[in-house]
């Protein structure tokens, strides 16, 4: 499946600045903010697309990270500006899948997949909405 990149919920890149309060105590980014700057990024990209979460939890559904695998292959530090570019890789009637990658200019510092389910209050698998399904 081809997904369209030109779709906002497809692809979508933000800038991100280290703060201090991010770093552990040699002012690099402590490695679970990370998954911070992931979850941002995957909140951004539904606005991007005109798709509030807010509004979306409120009707009863949540999306919930089922797996998460991460690549470390640098250390950002305070004040580094970011490059974050989170790609939607495939998307299904309850799941999604997102690629992240972190960049400090040119340097990958790091890169991630995650499988993300829609779920209802219950805690079970619900459809996506049909916004999520047009995808190509």
């Amino acid at each position: 499946m081809t997904l369209n990149p030109h779709n906002p919920l497809n692809r979508h890149q933000e800038t991100i600045r280290v703060t201090y309060q991010e770093t552990d105590g040699q002012r690099r980014v402590h490695h679970a903010n990370y998954l911070n700057y992931f979850e941002r990024g995957r909140v951004e990209m539904l606005r991007a697309a005109g798709v509030s979460y807010r509004s979306f939890e409120d009707a009863g559904k949540m999306l919930v990270v089922t797996e998460m695998n991460v690549r470390y292959t640098a250390a950002a530090e305070f004040d580094d500006v970011l490059t974050l570019t989170v790609e939607t890789t495939e998307i299904r009637k309850v799941r999604i899948r997102h690629r992240y990658q972190i960049h400090r200019g040119d340097e990958l510092i790091v890169e991630g997949d995650s499988t993300i389910a829609c779920v209802d209050k219950t805690g079970k698998p619900a459809k996506l909405p049909q916004a999520f399904l047009e995808h190509e």
